[in-house]
C-alpha cells in the first residue's frame, strides 16, 4: 500500500494565491549565464562568468564614475520639440511623451559635473532606452553645453556614446548636430582640455561619424558594437563576406580606431590615470 494518498486531483491553488518570482531578480546573459541581480550590480553590471557587459545607462555610469555617486546635473530639464511635425506609425510628439514616461528621462543624453578620483570631471552619457539613444537637437545641444562648461571651467570632458545614430524624426536638424558637437570639441582641443570618448554597445551611425571618434583617446568596453552602417548594409554594399568579429570593439582596436579596451570595473581608474598623465597631475591610487 502506498505511504501517501492523493486527496485531490491535480493542483487547485486559486489564481490569487499563486506566487510568481518577482521580475528583475535574475539576469541571463546572451551566452546563457544566469546571475543574481544584486551580484550583477556589485560587479559593475558585468556577468562574472563570461565577462558580458550588460547594456546600462547614465544612472549606472554616473554611479560608477563619480565619487560616491555625487554630481550636479547640467541642463536637466532640456526637452525635445517636434519642429517637423513628423508622423510615421505615430506622431513624434507621442513617441517623445512615451519615452519620457517609460524611462524617466527627458531625452537620450544626461550631462553632469562632479568629482572622479577627487578631481573635477564633466560627463555626458547617452541612454539607449530613450528612442534608441538617437541623436536629436537636444542631444547635440546638451553635449555642446557640457563642452562649454568644461571649456569655461577648464575641466576634462568624458562622453559615453550608446546610440543607434541620428534621430530620423528630426531630419536635417539631427544631422546638424554632427557639425555642432564636432565644432565644440575642436574648441576644447584648442584650449588644451582633454576629451575622452568612451564607446559602449552600440555606438553607430552619426554618433560614430562625429563625437564618438574625435576623442584625444577613444576607448571602449569589451564586445561593444562600433560602426557606421550596420553589418548587413556593409555586406550588401560591398558584395563581400565580412570578417569574423566585424565591428566589434576588438576588431576596431585591431584596425587602429581605438586606443584601448577596458573592463568596466577598471574604467574609472584608467580614465583618471590618463588624465593625470596628460595634465601632469600627481598620480592617484586605484579606486573602484
Amino acid at each position: 500500500m502506498a505511504w501517501f494518498k492523493r486527496t485531490k486531483k491535480g493542483i487547485n491553488t486559486p489564481t490569487e494565491e499563486k506566487k510568481d518570482v518577482p521580475k528583475g531578480l535574475w539576469y541571463k546573459s546572451p551566452t546563457g549565464k544566469v546571475v543574481d541581480a544584486e551580484e550583477l550590480e556589485k560587479n559593475f553590471y558585468v556577468s562574472p562568468e563570461d565577462g558580458y557587459h550588460v547594456r546600462v545607462g547614465s544612472h549606472e555610469y554616473f554611479s560608477i564614475l563619480f565619487d560616491d555617486n555625487k554630481f550636479d546635473e547640467l541642463d536637466a530639464n532640456l526637452t525635445s520639440k517636434d519642429p517637423m511635425g513628423f508622423v510615421d506609425t505615430k506622431k513624434y510628439s507621442d513617441r517623445l511623451e512615451a519615452a519620457q514616461k517609460n524611462t524617466g528621462l527627458k531625452d537620450a543624453v544626461r550631462t553632469a559635473v562632479g568629482k572622479s578620483n577627487g578631481a573635477d570631471l564633466v560627463i555626458a552619457c547617452m541612454d539607449f532606452r530613450f528612442i534608441g539613444g538617437s541623436m536629436g537637437s537636444v542631444v547635440g545641444e546638451k553635449i555642446a553645453r557640457a563642452a562649454d562648461h568644461a571649456l569655461k571651467n577648464k575641466i576634462p570632458f568624458l562622453l559615453i556614446s550608446k546610440s543607434g545614430g541620428a534621430r530620423m524624426m528630426e531630419a536635417a536638424l539631427s544631422l546638424m548636430q554632427l557639425a555642432k558637437t564636432s565644432a565644440k570639441l575642436a574648441q576644447l582641443a584648442d584650449a588644451g582640455i582633454p576629451y575622452i570618448s568612451l564607446c559602449t554597445d552600440p555606438t553607430t551611425g552619426g554618433t560614430t561619424a562625429s563625437f564618438a571618434m574625435l576623442g584625444d583617446i577613444n576607448i571602449s568596453e569589451p564586445g561593444a558594437l562600433i560602426g557606421f552602417a550596420g553589418p548587413r548594409v556593409v555586406k550588401d554594399t560591398t558584395g563581400k563576406d565580412l570578417p569574423e568579429g566585424f565591428q566589434s570593439a576588438e576588431f576596431v582596436l585591431e584596425h587602429g580606431f581605438l586606443d584601448f579596451i577596458s573592463h568596466r570595473k577598471d574604467m574609472k581608474h584608467k580614465v583618471n590615470l590618463y588624465l593625470d598623465l596628460v595634465l601632469n597631475r600627481a598620480l592617484r591610487g586605484k579606486t573602484a
